[in-house]
């Protein structure tokens, strides 16, 4: 018969024990082990040791309760995030990176990412200094530099984030030109509305810090963009022709300069040579009166003879008187030299050359001259 069955095995089952008693020969049941755990539970929480009731189910459910609460407290803050904590609805701490705990309902933690830059957009019509529309697109990145003063300071930190962009974009495009805006001073544009933006976001205390802002694109609007082509296209050509005129100044002006050093290294040279000039002939005109006083009649003599050669040197015509003679031979110079310069041009000769041609036939003309005087006084 079965070991379960009545009178089956003796009334033992497989494990040594018989009927509703036990020995110590085989395992304990199962139910008896979770009965006598519960009665010492039961006893360790007010509860009757040898019932197992009482309190023990409540206690039960208030030590998990309490393992649950603790473990909701338990929360881990990232090496790019800060943690602010608030304990009933007031500032208590911030938390850095790491493993922290706080009571759950009586504690709230707000996290916020430290090292995440993020980019705000601002689009708009504004107007500029001299009474003109410029649409202006304009990008703001950002961080968040202080996380006490982005979760508590303010209400909507983004929001005003935009708002104060645009309001510095507009204070910094009123102040400048339509041209300024659109290409002459974008940078400037740029500089001025984050410094400003800066200061706004500072006095709200709203714990951002701006990196970068940059002028996306600006331009007129629509209804005058044709308009504001051709004005862009004049001032171009403007440029150009300035370029241009630089151009040829930058080329003329270093040739006029070198001119202008020429002649003025000429007049230097003619002023030297005048001085000098000047100089000699004073001196000469002492050692003649030198010699003056020596020799008056001499001197005279030879200074009157010195004029007349020079005089006489700068005429065309020269009169020779024979000796022996009552007529006076003429000589017209001028008509040989022209004679004797047209033949060395066509000869192509030089200047020295035509000037011992006509200094070999005034020779000539005067030896004839001088031969056939002496040959009628011979006659005579």
């Amino acid at each position: 018969m079965a070991w379960n069955e009545p009178g089956g095995n003796n009334g033992k089952d497989p494990w040594g024990g018989g009927g509703g008693n036990r020995n110590n020969d085989g395992p304990p049941d199962l139910d008896e082990l979770f009965r006598k755990v519960q009665q010492k539970l039961g006893g360790l929480f007010g509860g009757s040791p040898s019932t197992g009731t009482g309190k023990f189910p409540w206690m039960l459910v208030i030590v998990v309760a309490v393992l649950i609460y603790a473990g909701l407290g338990i929360y881990q803050v990232n090496a790019n995030e800060q943690a602010v904590v608030l304990r009933l609805g007031k500032y208590h701490s911030t938390e850095s990176a790491g493993l922290h705990w706080n009571p759950p309902l009586i504690d709230s933690v707000t996290k916020v990412n430290m090292t995440e830059v993020r980019t705000e957009r601002t689009t708009g019509q504004m107007l500029t200094e001299d009474a003109n529309i410029v649409e202006v697109v304009l990008t703001v990145q950002w961080q968040v530099s202080d996380a006490e003063s982005f979760v508590l300071r303010v209400r909507e930190p983004v929001k005003s984030l935009q708002e104060a962009t645009d309001s510095a974009l507009r204070h910094v495009v009123g102040s400048l030109t339509l041209n300024g805006v659109i290409s002459q001073n974008r940078t400037q544009v740029s500089t001025d509305t984050q410094q400003r933006l800066q200061e706004y976001l500072d006095l709200y205390q709203t714990g951002i810090r701006i990196d970068v802002v940059n002028l996306t694109d600006a331009k007129a609007p629509r209804e005058v963009q044709d308009a504001f082509d051709d004005v862009t296209k004049a001032r171009e050509d403007e440029v150009r022709l300035q370029n241009e005129a630089q151009a040829y100044a930058n080329q003329v002006i270093p040739v006029a300069r070198g001119q202008a050093q020429r002649i003025i290294e000429e007049a230097e040279g003619y002023k030297a040579r005048v001085v000098e000039s000047a100089r000699g002939e004073a001196v000469r005109f002492e050692k003649l009166l030198s010699e003056y006083e020596r020799a008056p009649e001499v001197t005279r003599e030879r200074l009157y003879l010195d004029a007349v050669q020079d005089v006489m040197s700068n005429t065309s015509k020269v009169m020779v008187d024979v000796e022996g003679g009552n007529n006076m031979m003429y000589l017209p110079l001028d008509k040989l030299t022209q004679e004797s310069t047209s033949q060395a041009v066509q000869r192509k000769d030089t200047s020295p050359i035509v000037i011992e041609e006509v200094y070999q036939r005034i020779v000539e003309r005067l030896r004839q001259d001088a031969a056939s005087s002496r040959r009628s006084q011979t006659v005579r």
